[in-house]
């Protein structure tokens, strides 16, 4: 039986912004990227549902 594949929202755009601290692709901050792999699948479906707001809202 193989592993299901861990849920993410990397669109591979990553960069992160000097101004929000989150990446411009995804929205999440380094913090999170580091411990996505880490993270059970409740608290990763929990970031993602923030990350449009955070995208929207984050400064261009």
């Amino acid at each position: 039986m193989q592993p299901q594949p861990i849920s993410t929202p990397c669109i591979k755009v990553c960069a992160v912004s000097g101004l929000t601290s989150q990446c411009i692709g995804c929205g999440r901050t380094l913090q999170e990227i580091a411990r996505w792999g880490a993270m059970d699948e409740t608290e990763r479906k929990a970031i993602m549902a923030r990350l449009p707001e955070r995208l929207a809202n984050a400064p261009r």
